[in-house]
């Protein structure tokens, strides 16, 4: 600091102004005291003025609110569409559905439960990749246009949008597409909702950005979906800031733009012009207010500069550790309520480095430190409670067993960094190979584990041919490498964890018995159990 501004906070410490609650009290009783005996003694006729920050601060929160919570609520409908085409139920019958009618009722079964569980839904419908329609639920799928686009259905009588995503198979190629139609009427109620908020006379819709209107917090029609803004390019231009036009009724206004974030939509908040200068208010003798506050601000720029200065360097150093710079430097604290800020804000940012510590360590915990896949005891517990999941729901699910042949002899040849190269590219084969929902694990040397979840044994046997063909198919730096592969499905296999794997492992034993490189499904139980007394010891 200069010599001047040392006096001053010096003096202000002498006072106890060093705290901003003091401050703030001196600063607002020069700053109200002082304009009142000035503007008492003019006229007390109302400006025109502008309006006042309040109205626009709230017409922002209600526009940024709406924006936000449609923006989540399409989240939602999307997220749980790409969790339904990622099944295998439709995949798979996709690709048998041209030449098989059971495969085309196996698709229309599944999309009737998914409907039956999204509230939002009003039909939905696969394609192939063509173009060429395959299976839909029950509902009116007819006279949706261009995905993304609202449009008012009139079958349903009311505003609806259609959204659609791809369709690929276990590798990622492209099969097809889900389409489902939505209704509105989240979005509808979601207006009703907030529209409390809005002055007396104001209004909260939804528009594209092309200025067409697609619903509004009274009302919802066709007729209204046909009635475009004429200030929306303004309104888009200037978003989050208070616009003044005239509304289709030819009431002057007063309105607030945020963008949807997700869509080429956006939320609008209005109110009437006059209702906005009637809560705002206005003063006379605007020129000498004027003077008399540049005069208060000149009086009062001393304390701000003391106030504001320690909060902006504190704001810059919040601001890179929101941007993730958690090893910024931080200020030191000085007295009053900002150096108490600017402490408890240190002690936030070194419980965030504990906390990111602690994460790496519980990272490493689950996860094996070659392959990054989970560990053996992380799986355990993951099997563990997908046996009781699946037990309560009566469903099944299906594990695979996959060892490397002849391992120990490759090592020895290439030695161990050639072994460690084969374990890392077989298991991101085994990522590429199954599912986001689906757990992978390192079960123990040479051993990889695969939970399927709600794959019966005929899709696990499936999979497991598909990491069979492309372990073959791989080139490895010391030559060819092939795995045996066991499968076992729960509860025909095994009703533990422990059971299902000693069934894995006995039909995992059986192909390496029948030459390797191949996949074996489980036999029964007796029969698993004979088997696993046969273990041979010491077999690559």
């Amino acid at each position: 600091m200069t010599t001047w501004q040392e006096t001053i906070a010096r003096r202000l410490r002498e006072f106890h102004l060093d705290s901003i609650r003091n401050q703030m009290l001196v600063f607002a009783v020069a700053a109200t005291l002082v304009p009142a005996l000035a503007l008492t003694v003019v006229s007390s006729r109302k400006s025109q003025g502008s309006i006042g920050d309040q109205i626009a601060q709230e017409q922002r929160g209600t526009s940024t609110e709406a924006a936000w919570e449609i923006d989540q609520w399409l989240g939602d409908r999307l997220r749980d569409l790409r969790v339904a085409a990622t099944a295998y139920a439709v995949a798979e019958n996709l690709v048998r559905a041209q030449a098989n009618a059971e495969a085309v009722g196996r698709l229309r079964e599944y999309l009737n439960s998914v409907r039956e569980r999204c509230s939002d839904c009003e039909a939905l419908l696969v394609v192939e990749g063509h173009g060429r329609f395959v299976a839909s639920s029950g509902g009116r799928m007819t006279g949706v246009p261009l995905v993304g686009d609202p449009y008012w259905d009139t079958g349903l009588g009311k505003a609806a949008i259609g959204l659609a995503v791809p369709i690929r198979q276990p590798d990622g190629r492209y099969v097809g597409a889900l389409m489902a139609k939505l209704n509105l009427r989240a979005v509808a109620d979601l207006l009703q909702r907030l529209a409390p908020r809005a002055a007396a006379g104001g209004d909260l819709y939804v528009m594209t950005d092309q200025g067409r209107l697609i619903l509004k917090s009274r009302v919802s029609s066709a007729d209204l979906m046909r009635t475009k803004l004429p200030m929306a390019q303004e309104l888009l231009d200037r978003e989050g800031s208070t616009v003044e036009y005239r509304r289709a009724d030819g009431q002057n206004v007063i309105g607030t733009l945020r963008r949807v974030p997700a869509l080429r939509w956006a939320a609008v908040v209005d109110m009437p012009r006059a209702e906005a200068f009637r809560q705002a208010g206005g003063g006379g003798g605007a020129g000498l207010a004027l003077v008399v506050l540049l005069v208060v601000a000149g009086l009062a720029s001393y304390v701000g500069l003391l106030l504001v200065r320690p909060l902006r360097r504190l704001s810059s150093v919040a601001a890179k550790v929101a941007a993730g710079d958690h090893s910024v430097e931080l200020p030191t604290g000085g007295g009053g309520e900002v150096g108490q800020l600017t402490q408890v804000f240190k002690n936030l940012v070194t419980r965030v480095r504990e906390r990111e510590g602690q994460g790496e360590l519980e990272r490493l915990s689950v996860t094996d430190g070659l392959t990054g896949l989970y560990n053996r005891r992380h799986l355990m517990g993951t099997l563990a409670n997908e046996v009781q999941r699946s037990r309560r729901l009566r469903r099944a699910f299906s594990v695979l067993l996959a060892d490397v042949d002849h391992f120990k002899q490759y090592n020895d040849t290439h030695g161990h960094l050639g072994g460690d190269a084969v374990l890392v590219k077989i298991a991101e084969i085994l990522r590429q190979t199954t599912r986001g929902v689906d757990s992978v694990a390192r079960y123990g040397g040479e051993e990889f584990l695969v939970m399927l979840i709600e794959a019966p044994i005929a899709t696990a046997a499936a999979v497991g041919e598909r990491l069979r063909a492309r372990v073959a198919a791989e080139e490895f730096g010391g030559g060819r490498v092939t795995v045996s592969v066991g499968a076992a499905e729960y509860p025909t296999h095994g009703e533990t964890p422990e059971e299902l794997i000693a069934s894995a492992d006995a039909a995992m034993y059986q192909a390496k018995g029948e030459g390797r490189d191949r996949v074996v499904v489980a036999g029964r139980r007796a029969e698993r159990e004979q088997e696993g007394k046969r273990r041979r010891k010491g077999e690559g």
